[in-house]
């Protein structure tokens, strides 16, 4: 029997209601906060009650329970990453700027393969150990003086590594047969990199500095903001203002050679290529600009940041990633006819997935189903293959992945079928019940309300439900991302349903 768990979605049919609401709220907290005005002018005042803790070696991710970390909100990260090529040496330093969600004793970080040297807390010697966890290992750090909840703090970690070092997890290091490096950090590996909260609910802005010998070229996400000489080597800076998830950490050191341009309304177009390969890749880079436009067109949506590029690497990857604001591709997609879907679906990840980020690892169908959507929206229009014949072929495998791997709202795993194509034929299915007026609202809406933050499968239900004013589709929307078996899909009757 197919698994119901269709929730009971609060009647919320307009947005007066809730404005109606917001106001009564506060007026009553209006007038509690005068009440405790004029009491505390007749009670002595008292201290907030300080009890500091262990903050949480986890926090508590359905699929990872132990990836990030409690007891703090990271606001920014300052990398400084100094690359020796061929021997992958490195050394770096992390410095972080955090605010504390509880009276802290102590704190963790993620860290994978690092040999860390010192660690300071608002520039104090800390204590530091390190155990083996789930994913990686657990830097636990006791700061001279407990941390106080709500207050801002300062880390600084020096440390040091090799990039061929086999880390407990999965490694994030791509290496590149001219002896360079491309990061593919998904879902848990920034860790091998550099210490982070690596869990996509604690996003950040990010500052880096890259040092490799002259002759080799850094990239990183966001904006180059220049170069500076240090001795035979060379740093370079980047910047990236907008908040960022460590599993997008797109660092890289390679022969390769940048290349410019600009895209609708002035977006700044950078793009990574191997300077000995520009005649063959810088075309299909200048693609992107395109793309950018018809994404914005078909969205409804600005693009949500202000610099995008595309990596291609020369070797030593075969996949293709969303690093934010810098996507990374195998060369072996550009031997396909078909190339531009794939750069679309990493394209469209920039909104959905790295603008607006899953609150877990569960909730990773509102990253890949838009990503697989879309880009089968594109492959329709250029007549590579129809959305209906993709989806309907989609539709028909997923019943039984359902059973194995899960819906495409509760996965058992990352990476499967059922957050892919199985979460692609949910938001058709959606597209079928509301008519494609009504679909673009909600997708619209959701990017527009999320932008910068995170969000969770809870929360695009209700957003689907407040757009359209329809309850039903909250139901809906229930049966096709968490039962077990494929409900009908609608204005397809001849499809059935799959058994």
């Amino acid at each position: 029997m197919a698994e119901n768990r269709t929730r009971t979605v609060r009647a919320r049919s307009t947005r007066t209601v809730r404005a109606r609401s917001a106001r009564t709220t506060l007026r009553a907290a209006t007038a509690t906060a005068a009440a405790a005005s004029a009491l505390a002018l007749v009670l002595p005042a008292h201290a907030a009650p300080f009890d500091p803790a262990p903050g949480a070696d986890g926090v508590g991710d359905p699929l990872f329970p132990t990836l990030g970390n409690g007891g703090y909100d990271v606001r920014h990260y300052d990398l400084s990453f100094d690359f020796t090529p061929v021997t992958y040496d490195f050394t770096g330093t992390m410095k972080i700027k955090a605010r504390a969600t509880q009276d802290l004793s102590s704190f963790n970080l993620d860290v994978d393969s690092l040999a860390i040297e010192a660690v300071k807390v608002n520039g104090k010697k800390a204590t530091w150990t390190i155990a083996p966890g789930r994913t990686g290992q657990e830097l636990t750090v006791t700061p001279a003086g407990a941390l106080r909840d709500h207050r801002a703090f300062d880390v600084e970690l020096t440390y040091h590594g090799n990039g061929k070092t086999k880390p407990i997890g999965q490694p994030g290091w791509r290496y590149m047969s001219d002896g360079g490096f491309a990061s593919a950090a998904q879902a848990s590996r920034a860790d091998t990199f550099a210490p982070v909260n690596d869990h996509p609910s604690d996003k950040a802005t990010w500052s880096f500095h890259l040092t490799a010998p002259d002759g080799w070229t850094p990239g990183a996400n966001g904006n180059l903001t220049g170069t500076r000489d240090a001795g035979t080597d060379k740093t370079w800076d980047f910047s990236l203002k907008s908040p960022m998830a460590p599993e997008l950490l797109g660092i890289s050191v390679n022969k390769q050679a940048y290349a410019y341009g600009r895209g609708p309304h002035g977006v700044k177009l950078r793009h990574l290529i191997p300077e000995d390969q520009q005649a063959k890749y810088k075309p299909i880079a200048e693609e992107t600009g395109g793309q950018l436009a018809w994404l914005e067109k078909t969205l409804g949506v600005r693009y949500p940041f202000d610099t995008y590029g595309v990596q291609i690497v020369r070797d030593g990857y075969s996949d293709a990633l969303e690093n934010q604001t810098l996507s990374l591709f195998g060369p072996s997609w550009f031997d396909r006819p078909t190339y531009s879907t794939t750069m679309v679906h990493e394209l469209t990840h920039q909104w959905f997935g790295d603008s607006v980020t899953p609150t877990t690892w569960q909730d990773a169908w509102l990253n890949e189903g838009p990503a697989v959507y879309y880009a089968a929206v594109w492959a329709d229009q250029k007549g590579f293959k129809t959305i209906e014949e993709k989806m309907r072929t989609a539709y028909a495998k997923l019943d039984a992945v359902r059973k194995t791997d899960g819906p495409p709202g509760k996965p058992t795993g990352l990476g499967g079928f059922n957050i892919y194509d199985g979460a692609a034929v949910s938001l058709y299915a959606l597209n079928q019940q509301i008519g494609q007026e009504k679909f673009d609202a909600v997708m619209k809406s959701w990017l527009t309300e999320h932008r910068h933050g995170n969000a969770s499968t809870e929360d695009f239900i209700d957003n689907a439900v407040e757009v359209t004013g329809d309850d039903s589709v909250g139901t809906f929307l229930n049966h096709w991302l968490f039962d077990l078996d494929n409900p009908p899909m609608p204005g397809h009757p001849d499809w059935g349903v799959a058994k």
